[in-house]
């Protein structure tokens, strides 16, 4: 599992193109991801002529998805959405338009890394070790954050916080990484492009996906590949920060009034970000960008 990610923009922001790049960036499938990945695809029937890949799924249903076809359901309790993203990113665009009761069945897959389906005559567990990656515009319309813009019904503040109260608070606390992600404007279109290309990216984040597979294997937990598969108490271990580090969440817990799955989604994202640094120790500066991550996820918590 990864981080969960959700972006927050009005419509034209880019958030679906990002979401459909993430897989660019991730490193391929090991063997034993692979096979996973295979037999669910085999026991869904979408293993069309036995093809295999290293690619990591993408899954992106549309926003009318039922509870079953997210997590797994029908007459012969077939694998969902969230089984067939396994080892990849489930995106779920438009967030508060989905069904809330099928939203809310995603917590305990993203806690666990499986799902249980149980029928009259079936009951199985299928793997759904997922990142979750979703997109949510701002209010209905999507232009309350347009400067100058007044909404008809009701205020601007009224209006965003109505509208992200339909994705539910728990759901959110299960989100690490909350960003804003601003309109784009022609001149941002015209000017040169600048930054890394997707193969720099993913070099970077394979390094830091090896040192995570290394430190845990050592540790004797060879079946962790990542720190957001990572048990708490080994988690508190290796992402234990330095003095300052420590000041900084303390006063964070209390201003943000972290939840404990909040407090440790903090350390793992922050030895995330440690990891690629390459650095051995989690110091202050990555816990205060997870913090500044989390910062905006608990805003739309409340507003929830």
């Amino acid at each position: 599992m990864c981080p969960n990610l959700l972006m927050n923009g009005p419509p034209g922001a880019g958030k679906s193109m990002l979401a459909s790049r993430l897989p660019s960036i991730l490193p391929p499938l090991s063997p034993r991801e692979l096979l996973e990945v295979s037999m669910v695809l085999s026991v869904a029937g979408k293993l069309a002529d036995g093809a295999l890949t290293d690619r990591r799924p993408f899954r992106a249903p549309h926003h009318s998805a039922s509870m079953a076809a997210l997590v797994g359901g029908g007459l012969q309790a077939r694998p969902g959405e969230v089984s067939l993203a396994h080892h990849g990113v489930l995106f779920l665009d438009e967030l508060p338009e989905f069904q809330p009761q099928a939203l809310d069945a995603l917590r305990q897959p993203m806690e666990t890394g499986d799902v249980l389906i149980s029928r009259a005559n079936h009951r199985v567990v299928y793997p759904a070790r997922f990142q979750l990656v979703a997109a949510m515009n701002p209010c209905r319309c999507g232009r309350a954050t347009e400067p100058g813009f007044a909404c008809r019904r009701q205020p601007n503040d009224r209006c965003m916080a109505q509208y992200q109260s339909r994705v539910s608070g728990p759901l959110l606390d299960r989100i690490d990484i909350a960003i804003d992600v601003p309109a784009v404007t022609a001149a941002d279109l015209i000017r040169p492009a600048a930054g890394e290309s997707s193969a720099t990216v993913a070099a970077r984040v394979g390094a830091a996906r090896r040192l995570q597979a290394t430190r845990f294997e050592s540790l004797g937990f060879g079946h962790v590949m990542t720190n957001a598969a990572c048990p708490v108490p080994v988690i508190e271990e290796v992402a234990r920060p330095d003095n300052a580090g420590l000041a900084l969440l303390r006063d964070a817990a209390e201003a943000l009034r972290l939840t404990a799955r909040a407090y440790h989604r903090v350390l793992k994202v922050a030895r995330t970000l440690a990891d690629l640094d390459e650095e051995a120790k989690v110091g202050r500066r990555h816990l205060a960008e997870a913090l500044s991550y989390r910062a905006r996820g608990e805003d739309l918590v409340q507003a929830a």
